[in-house]
């Protein structure tokens, strides 16, 4: 066998082998794609309906989990309308609302299973969660408030 027809088909074994690898390698990451998927719906904050973690020291409205060092947060935070309960990360920033909550990284964030900020929930009068999701933007934090839903209980 002459060296060129060697090469060859050992190049041939390399391109069958590499291919069975990434063959591997897709599959791996498609189980996993469909893993992540499903525990990010499940690590989403609290499913709508159920008791609001902490409704006696909140109370109802918007709570607007947030990190001082996030510049989307700024954004939607400035662009609430109303009564919001802000709750950082870490230490709030100068310039936060009245009912600012700081440090509850371990405290508010874990039990409302926020995986990142800027993470809205809604809580109704009956202390239930309403809504529960990210806002990456003003305009999502818009779309997430319903005008319809009265959360103080007063109409």
């Amino acid at each position: 066998m002459s060296f060129q027809t060697s090469a060859l088909l050992l190049s041939w074994v390399a391109i069958l082998l590499l291919s069975l690898v990434v063959a591997g390698l897709v599959r791996q990451v498609h189980a996993l794609g469909q893993g992540a998927a499903g525990a990010r719906r499940r690590a989403l904050g609290p499913p709508p309906g159920s008791r609001a973690p902490a409704f006696d020291r909140l109370g109802p409205g918007l709570l607007l989990f947030l990190d001082r060092d996030c510049g989307v947060c700024a954004e939607v935070l400035d662009a609430v309308e109303g009564p919001v309960t802000a709750v950082f990360s870490g230490p709030a920033p100068d310039g936060a609302p009245a009912a600012a909550l700081a440090h509850e990284r371990d405290g508010l964030f874990a039990d409302y299973r926020v995986p990142a900020t800027p993470f809205a929930v809604l809580v109704d009068a009956d202390g239930r969660v309403r809504a529960a999701e990210p806002v990456g933007s003003p305009e999502a934090l818009r779309e997430l408030m319903d005008p319809t839903v009265d959360l103080e209980g007063t109409r």
